[in-house]
């Protein structure tokens, strides 16, 4: 699609100039007079209520499987032994667990949430006490999401729109309702990439080592979730290295600086942009010797009940456990490929039952009605329309970074001065700002750091892994709506709005294998779109 776009030239200031676009359709960003920022109310209230919808779903019905769904036989139990001081191995990091058995100890305390108990742990707990801590977790997720995407832009709208988004995912529903460790990860990840954003913003150096101290901690929570919360210290430390390359380059070649200027104000001055004033010692100690020192910590209660047990011997313990798991469908029936997480070909049945009219709930507290076969079925399933949608934008992502690169690599300079533009970059400078461009970059580092180890991963791995990447595929998913939202073209606004409400229609119609809904045969089968999803 073309457009033209009148703006001063870069060349000739005052002259205008019309410019084709090609890549992904421009619009410039919106600024808020400070007046409007600080007497509007819109933004938190809009913060507020998208918390409440995450909160609502996923605490209601969250005694409805009273029993242990797919990995809280492991998780649960685990939990169980830390408060009965039962030594145990676990293939995993101890944070997690420490986690659902402060939640079990906490749920215990309280009058409510007693409905639903059984003895599966090997003690009467109530499926709430193990339950409610990872709800309010996820809960808070999107909240994390739209606090990363406000940083990272000022836009209130972007952050909003992410926020949104990250709200109608399945997956992420569904792994916030039962008592696993996926969500504490991706929550103790994203919090670090927020408080880094904070700290390369910050004007006050004791104010950005307090932040980066925060972040290291975090990214080391992370890890002590599960290794692959290394994925997310992966992709700041990437980022740091990336900023530091292009001030390299910069110095070698000052045209750099027109696709990724350092040195600006307004949209040219992205967070990211900043990182350059981090220097190797501030990276090393707060995002490696932080994160190992709290990675360390974490295992001091486990090395306290398993007096028997050295650190390192337990680290090559787990190491040899993940090793010796496998892959193919003859380990598990669900393990997929890393590069079948990008379509959501095999998702993950966590509970699946089916009974006749009349017979009791798996909770055993109501009867079932309707049909005369009822199907409760809880799949670990992203929102289709969303997953879909997100990956091709992630890829739009990719391919206007690199056109734009082109674009300026094959041009030829009037000048080598610093932020000027030859007469063919125009095209690259309309078509994504400064500022866009190091979005473009955020994403994109994260996205891979999350993603391309597990191409060396050799074990049975499963769609929840995707988790950490998807993140920044909605985040690119929320960029382009944005864009096109404030665009001039009313065909890309109509767009725009037709991809969010299939969105929300998709949310909806999934929404009964998120929560376990009682459905039909048939109206199971519709919700099974690909032979692959049983």
């Amino acid at each position: 699609m073309e457009r033209a776009n009148l703006e001063s030239s870069p060349i000739q200031p005052g002259i205008p100039i019309v410019l084709p676009l090609t890549t992904i359709p421009v619009r410039m960003p919106m600024r808020l007079s400070p007046k409007l920022k600080e007497s509007s109310l819109w933004f938190p209230c809009g913060l507020l209520v998208l918390w409440l919808f995450s909160l609502a779903l996923r605490f209601w019905g969250l005694g409805r499987f009273n029993t242990l769904v797919f990995d809280e036989v492991y998780y649960v139990k685990f939990a169980h032994n830390y408060l009965t001081q039962t030594p145990f191995f676990d293939g995993h990091p101890p944070l997690s667990k420490y986690l659902i058995a402060i939640g079990i100890w906490f749920g215990n305390q309280l009058p409510i949430g007693r409905e639903a108990v059984n003895t599966m742990a090997g003690a009467a707990y109530s499926t709430w006490s193990y339950r409610w801590l990872n709800a309010l977790t996820g809960s808070l997720i999107p909240l994390v999401v739209s606090a990363i995407a406000w940083q990272l832009t000022r836009s209130h709208r972007y952050a909003l729109l992410a926020g949104l988004l990250s709200a109608l995912d399945g997956l992420f529903l569904v792994e916030s309702r039962y008592a696993l460790n996926n969500i504490y990860l991706i929550i103790f990840g994203l919090l670090g990439l927020w408080l880094l954003l904070l700290a390369v913003g910050s004007a006050k150096p004791w104010l950005r080592e307090f932040w980066l101290v925060l972040a290291g901690i975090c990214f080391g929570a992370s890890v002590a979730i599960k290794w692959n919360g290394l994925w997310f210290l992966l992709g700041a430390i990437g980022l740091w290295i990336t900023v530091w390359l292009i001030k390299g380059l910069q110095a070698l070649r000052p045209r750099v600086a027109a696709l990724f200027p350092l040195q600006g104000s307004g949209d040219n001055q992205n967070p990211l942009a900043q990182l350059a004033r981090l220097s190797w010692w501030q990276i090393g100690l707060n995002l490696l010797v932080v994160p190992a020192i709290f990675y360390r910590l974490s295992w001091i209660p486990h090395l306290q009940m398993n007096p028997g047990s050295d650190f390192w011997q337990l680290q090559n313990e787990i190491l040899s456990y993940h090793e010796r798991v496998g892959s193919g469908p003859k380990v598990h029936p669900y393990c997929s490929s890393w590069y079948t997480w990008l379509t959501m070909i095999r998702p993950v049945a966590y509970f699946y039952q089916v009974t006749d009219r009349g017979a009791p709930l798996p909770s055993g507290q109501a009867t079932a009605t309707g049909a005369d076969t009822v199907i409760y079925d809880v799949h670990a399933i992203g929102n289709p329309i969303l997953w879909w949608f997100s990956t091709l934008a992630i890829l739009l992502v990719l391919v206007a970074l690199i056109q734009g690169v082109l674009t300026w690599a094959t041009s030829e300079p009037a000048t080598d001065l610093p932020g000027t533009l030859p007469p063919t970059m125009a095209e690259l400078e309309f078509s994504l700002t400064p500022g866009e461009r190091w979005l473009g970059l955020f994403l994109l580092v994260n996205y891979a750091a999350n993603l391309l180890p597990w191409v060396r991963v050799t074990r049975c791995v499963f769609l929840y892994h995707y988790m950490g990447a998807s993140v920044f595929s909605l985040l690119a998913l929320a960029w382009l709506l944005d864009r096109w939202l404030s665009s001039t073209e009313l065909n890309l606004r109509v767009i725009a709005i037709n991809i969010l409400l299939m969105t929300i229609f998709g949310f909806i119609f999934w929404l009964p294998i998120y929560l376990g809904l009682p459905l039909s045969p048939l109206e199971f089968k519709l919700r099974i779109w690909l032979p692959s999803w049983l």
